[in-house]
């Protein structure tokens, strides 16, 4: 099911398409919007995302030997991400989680929390637990990193280095946006993501995309665990070799006018507009101060000084190493 958010009646809204549909884009000025996002202020609705809840007296000890993350003895309030592999290690789900003391919040990519809910139940066994979808009662709401704004009452928050998830009751959303503007846009929010060098899944990831590729080891994967889902790879990548490909950022020329999207390839610039892809753009953004930036997935042993070029314009980009060959 998908949700078209009530903010999208807010004065100036710009609808987002593809996987961020149903909520607001941008509220009329990007620029002005990542700034206030930047400062700490305002809020970026995150409605359209999937919640689910795990409760029940055995949820930690049973999420600890499913997902990727040492969640076995999570502190109430504290925030985690984890991820769910394939047997190969391929990464299926990405989830920001939040233990309030009876219960396990976690919010997922739109339209992701069936098939979440679907894997969750199929393990279920003995263990003491309930699993549940939440996205018809609770709404995502980011409050950026120096935000003051105080969340209502009973709330369900999720705080981490870049800002709190709050767990709000649907109902709630047009009360908080009058309380807690401005409203900021999905563009604003995802150039931050850029800049910060924070991966997503269905952007940075695609069918055979490992944790190490993206960097994503240090947040959500813990390597001193017990056994889980595609471990195995995750051990044996980690010990043994490097991954295939590697995640960097890109500084793109500013005098194009189009941006390179997802899935434009990349090449080196001595090869020209037709040389070998060697990997793809897996978001872009233009930064209020960086400019046209993206992040891109490419092969491992791809110089980190080679200049390259993306997209069908053939922009030039200059990258910065996120994950080391």
């Amino acid at each position: 099911m998908s949700f078209n958010s009530p903010l999208l009646s807010l004065p100036g809204a710009v609808a987002a398409e593809g996987q961020d549909e149903g909520v607001a884009a941008h509220y009329g000025d990007l620029f002005r919007e990542q700034r206030a996002l930047a400062a700490g202020t305002g809020f970026v609705d995150l409605s359209h995302r999937g919640v689910v809840t795990v409760s029940g007296a055995d949820r930690l000890t049973w999420l600890h030997l499913l997902l990727t993350q040492h969640v076995s003895d999570l502190a109430p309030g504290h925030a985690t991400e984890s991820l769910i592999l394939s047997a190969n290690g391929h990464i299926e789900q990405a989830l920001y989680l939040v233990d309030d003391g009876e219960t396990v919040w976690m919010h997922t990519e739109p339209g992701s929390q069936a098939a979440l809910i679907g894997y969750l139940e199929s393990m279920r066994f003995f263990y003491r637990v309930e699993t549940a979808d939440r996205t018809e009662e609770y709404a995502v709401v980011h409050l950026p990193a120096g935000s003051i704004t105080e969340p209502p009452d009973g709330t369900v928050v999720r705080e981490t280095s870049h800002g709190r998830d709050l767990f709000l009751p649907r109902p709630a959303l047009n009360s908080f946006a009058e309380a807690h503007g401005p409203a900021v846009g999905l563009l604003a929010y995802e150039a931050l993501r850029v800049e910060g060098h924070r991966p997503r899944l269905g952007m940075e990831t695609d069918h055979r995309t490992i944790p190490h590729e993206l960097g994503w080891l240090a947040a959500a994967v813990h390597l001193d665990k017990g056994c889980y889902r595609g471990q195995e790879t995750v051990a044996r990548v980690h010990n043994l070799g490097k991954p295939p490909r590697r995640l960097v950022f890109l500084h793109l020329d500013g005098s194009e006018v189009r941006l390179p999207v997802h899935g434009d390839p990349v090449r080196l610039a001595d090869d020209g507009p037709d040389g070998r892809a060697l990997g793809f753009i897996t978001t872009s953004a233009r930064h209020h101060e960086l400019g046209p930036i993206a992040l891109a997935l490419i092969k491992r042993n791809v110089p980190v000084d080679a200049a390259l070029i993306a997209g069908e314009n053939a922009t030039a980009a200059a990258q910065e190493v996120i994950v080391a060959p």
